[in-house]
This record gives structure tokens, sequence and C-alpha cells, in this order.
């Protein structure tokens, strides 16, 4: 899987940790595995994740830049993803389809539950005139 060398050291991290106590995300990194639009190949990308009930929440923040990340294409191309995550004993993978919220209040909700977790979420909202895109990920195990 490719990943960028910025993310490719968050990723190692992940792995030698099992998902827990990575950088300043805690145990609140998930690794997304989504194929490229163009390319088709699977791309692995760490993000910042919640829960909210049985569902994964992950946020295409790009730091607040002005551009949305590349993984949020990919996913709107090809939503079928797999996931790793922290469990018990370990970190669990799992497939799951990748949806854009579409509600502005539940984008807003969960936007705002997401800054709790990581609050730089809030700054980046400051650093964009974009509206900054929130996904759900539903497990398909």
């Amino acid at each position: 899987m490719k990943a960028t060398p910025y993310n490719q050291k968050t990723i190692a991290e992940f792995e030698a940790k099992q998902g827990r106590g990575i950088g300043p995300w805690g145990d609140h990194v998930l690794l997304l595995a989504a194929h490229g639009a163009k390319s088709g190949e699977a791309i692995t990308t760490p993000l910042v994740y919640g829960r909210d009930g049985d569902h994964y929440i992950i946020v295409a923040s790009k730091g607040g830049a002005p551009k949305h990340p590349a993984w949020l294409g990919n996913i709107k191309a090809n939503p079928e993803v797999e996931a790793e995550v922290p469990s018990e004993h370990g970190t669990e993978r799992f497939k799951a389809r990748a949806q854009v919220v579409d509600s502005r209040a539940e984008r807003d909700r969960l936007y705002e539950m997401m800054s709790g977790i990581w609050p730089s979420f809030k700054d980046y909202e400051t650093r964009t005139d974009r509206l900054i895109p929130v996904v759900v990920l539903e497990r398909q195990d």
C-alpha cells in the first residue's frame, strides 16, 4: 500500500504501538486504506477518528488547507474502504463503506464532536473558506 513519507512515519508508529499513543493524537488514530480514484492502487492514510454509535467518524480537514485531501476524492470514487483501529487485543481491521455527510446539521454535530477529540479542527475551520467535510465509515462485516 502506498502512503506519503509523513504518513508512512505515522503508520509505522501505529503498527509498532498497536494503535495506542500515536503522536499527539493518542488512541484516536485509524488507518484508512482507500483505492486511488485514478491509479486504483490502495493508499493508506492515518486519520483522527471518533465513534458515533457503531460508526467511525473522520474529518477531511487537511489541516485547513484550501483544497480537500486526496483521500476524499478517492472515497467518493471508491467508497468501499478498509480501516484499522486500536482494539483490546492490538488492532482490528474491517471493511467499511465511506459516506460524506450531506446534512449540514448532522455534519456540524459530528464536526463539533470531533473537535472535542482533536481541538485543532476548530482552528482548521478558520484557515479555509471551504466547508470541511465529515465522513462516516459504516462497518460492512
